[in-house]
């Protein structure tokens, strides 16, 4: 976990999940005559990748052997919240499930700052974390105002 060298497969993989976030969120602003399927195919990105970033605290609570017992349950009940955000998701409108699905990102990026203060992470992980975080907000944002 301490190596700090930014893995190649980590970059691609990390940068290449925000080709959905930007393509769907410039095509729910330049095609208007599909524009909610656009933003509806941006919004369930969003859920899905939400769901995903919290997971990761299951996967350290499961492996990060500097955990107390009280960090490694509240990793885990953390790693289920974002989901459960996300999945709340499908009960509001457009407008709605974007500002929450933002609220969210941004709670799980406050999440990795506290585990980052609590544990010995690759000095790579908060600023890919950051970035990947401001692209999808910043996306979802764009979902948002392709409302109006």
């Amino acid at each position: 976990m301490k190596t700090n060298q930014f893995p190649l497969s980590v970059a691609w993989l990390g940068y290449g999940g925000l080709i959905p976030f930007l393509a769907f969120a410039g095509l729910s602003l330049m095609e208007p005559a599909h524009q909610i399927i656009y933003r509806g195919a941006l919004f369930s990105y969003g859920a899905v990748i939400l769901s995903f970033v919290g997971a990761l605290h299951w996967g350290f609570a499961m492996t990060l052997p500097d955990f107390t017992d009280d960090q490694r349950r509240s990793a885990y009940l953390w790693s289920v919240v974002p989901a459960l955000i996300a999945w709340i998701t499908i009960f509001f409108g457009p407008v709605t499930s974007g500002l929450i699905l933002i609220l969210g990102f941004l709670l799980q990026y406050s999440r990795d700052l506290v585990l980052c203060r609590q544990v010995s992470l690759p000095s790579w992980f908060l600023p890919l974390r950051l970035r990947l975080t401001s692209v999808a907000c910043i996306s979802l944002g764009v979902g948002v105002y392709s409302v109006f």
